[in-house]
């Protein structure tokens, strides 16, 4: 591990703006310097970078954080990686703290597991590529019309159809088959070792480094199952790993969007096509953890599943996934029976972008497929509909968005936004529970006042003082209080100009990152703001809240049955408002 004091000497000794402008040409404005962005196209320069407090912020993809964290996204390393790096651009030398033996042992195995892995990629590839055993799997590549050079990029291979071909191959390298029982490759029984893999067509799965993680096996005819894909491992967790992120980040970075699709192939046909922003699921279902993966590297995500029954609730759960993470998605169809791969084998890339240029939004496919199913042509059907409906519809973070949708849905159903919202619970939803807005960006945008608070506390000892003697949570909510918390935490005591910067290193959650980088990063608008009247009229903004609340709530008491259990939830609700109103 990097000790804590050499991160701090590599902070002091390179500032942002050296870091930054080898990357990114930047020019003076007022306070800041800005640019084009490095992690997405665009004309008019939307990246700022903040001197002062050693942050960026991109107003344009939502991009932030400080000089460590801008090395991490550009060059795709680890903290300790691009510490290291900026380490040698500042003539630090690093001396990092002795493995203990626990570590050294964790570490010693990962590498032998690495190789391991290699040596089966480099045995299944040139199987392929050169060996007669390796025949089969060239003439079903050159059915499917794939070209050397696209085989290559993949680093396709072949395995035999032998029992233990690749087991003998890691032998005589002096490999240990127990150790690659681990990795799940080679399998035991009670006649001895044999391959996981026979007679299939090779796609190894690589993490976002490039490195040789999995395997998945295709078959060459119509038998079943059609892949198999390696077990869990200490490399492999397929809930953490989509398929060609590594070939897919610099299409990702300059396009700011991905496209997942459901297979090697539906893949491999579009890369070939000049697709190259595209990943695909390992055989799994998307995950929290997939989309935390895509929003760490795109604003924008389109899904091309297959158009069956399997494929449209696919389509559904990453919409859920998707609305949660507050990341905009799109759902692209095409023609009736088509796949990707087949698609393209009919049709042109320019076919393609006009398909992914008329996708639509996910949410917005929901509904249109759940009235296809379900006609609205009943009092039953309308109210099952909207029991279908409404748990996702209040993931959706964007208020002006939310606003749409529930007239577009009204008017689909036939009813009103009253009657929709009684069905909802009694009340619409509040702006303040849900965030989402413009600039494309992972943050909230809509909450002005709260926001030059959190500013002005970055700026403000004083106004830090004041916050914490009030109540941290009588002034804020929802991300708003994370991030205030944060900052508190981060800035004890006076005013640490870089401590926010330190901030950024810590914060893992892409929407706060964001958030607090977009606040900081342009700061001198507060100069001539009073932080005593921004918190005051926080203090009322809250009072009004509260007290708007309380008349939702006995709104709602009034139509339950007193011995209901949302009627005894909401009445504690209201005793936890009074107890909250009679501190502001």
């Amino acid at each position: 591990m990097i000790p804590e004091e050499k991160v701090r000497e590599i902070a002091e000794r390179l500032s942002i703006l050296e870091v930054v402008s080898d990357y990114v040409q930047l020019r003076r404005s007022g306070a800041n310097y800005v640019g084009l962005c490095p992690f997405h196209g665009e004309k008019t320069p939307s990246f700022n970078v903040n001197p002062a407090r050693e942050i960026f912020h991109c107003f344009g993809c939502g991009a932030g954080g400080n000089a460590f964290s801008f090395i991490m996204r550009i060059e795709g390393l680890s903290f300790p990686e691009a510490v290291k790096h900026l380490a040698r651009k500042a003539g630090i030398e690093i001396e990092e703290r002795q493995l203990t033996p626990a570590e050294k042992h964790a570490q010693d195995e990962r590498h032998t597991f690495q190789h391991i892995n290699d040596l089966a990629a480099g045995f299944y590839r040139e199987t392929l590529r050169a060996r007669p055993e390796g025949a089969p799997g060239r003439t079903y590549l050159g059915v499917r019309e794939v070209d050397e050079e696209t085989a290559e990029a993949y680093r396709l291979g072949f395995a035999p159809d032998r029992s233990d071909a690749l087991a003998q191959h890691l032998r005589s390298h002096g490999i240990s088959l127990e150790s690659a029982l681990k990795l799940g490759i080679v399998k035991k029984s009670d006649r001895g070792w044999y391959d996981q893999f026979r007679n299939r067509l090779i796609f190894p799965i690589r993490d976002t480094k490039g490195n040789v993680i999995a395997f998945a096996g295709r078959v060459l005819d119509a038998s079943l199952p059609k892949y198999i894909n390696s077990p869990e491992s200490p490399l492999y967790h397929k809930s953490a790993v989509l398929f060609g992120m590594d070939m897919a980040l610099p299409a990702i970075r300059t396009e700011n969007s991905v496209i997942i699709v459901e297979g090697y192939f539906d893949h491999l046909a579009l890369y070939r096509a000049g697709v190259r922003n595209v990943v695909a699921t390992c055989g799994t279902a998307l995950t929290t953890t997939h989309t935390g993966l895509v929003k760490r590297h795109a604003s924008k995500v389109y899904t091309l599943f297959d158009s069956d029954g399997a494929g449209r609730k696919a389509t559904i759960r990453s919409m859920e996934l998707f609305l949660e993470q507050r990341l905009p998605a799109y759902v692209i169809t095409l023609p009736a029976g088509d796949d990707p791969d087949s698609f393209l084998a009919k049709n042109s890339a320019e076919a393609f972008a006009v398909c992914r240029n008329k996708a639509r939004p996910a949410f917005e496919y929901f509904v249109r497929s759940l009235l296809a199913q379900t006609p609205p042509d009943s009092v039953d059907s309308k109210v099952r509909i909207i029991d279908e409906v409404a748990p996702r519809f209040r993931k959706i973070g964007d208020p002006v968005e939310r606003d749409l949708y529930e007239k577009e849905i009204c008017r689909l159903l036939g009813i009103t936004v009253h009657a929709f919202r009684k069905r909802l619970g009694g009340t619409s939803l509040s702006p303040r529970d849900l965030h989402g807005g413009g600039h494309n960006s992972a943050a909230p945008q809509g909450d002005t006042l709260h926001e030059t608070l959190l500013a002005l506390m970055g700026g403000y000892p004083e106004a830090r003082a004041e916050v914490r003697k009030f109540g941290v949570e009588n002034l804020f909510d929802g991300i708003y209080l994370e991030l205030a918390r944060l900052m508190l935490d981060a800035m004890p005591d006076g005013d640490d100009s870089q401590a926010l910067s330190r901030l950024t290193e810590k914060i893992e959650a892409p929407e706060l990152l964001t958030l607090l980088s977009r606040l900081l990063v342009a700061d001198e608008h507060l100069a001539d703001i009073n932080w005593r009247t921004v918190f005051d009229n926080c203090k009322l903004s809250r009072e009004k809240r509260a007290l708007q609340s309380m008349r939702d709530i006995a709104a709602r008491l009034a139509v339950l049955d007193p011995d209901s259990e949302e009627y005894a939830a909401l009445l504690h609700q209201a005793d936890a408002l009074r107890s909250r109103k009679s501190k502001l």
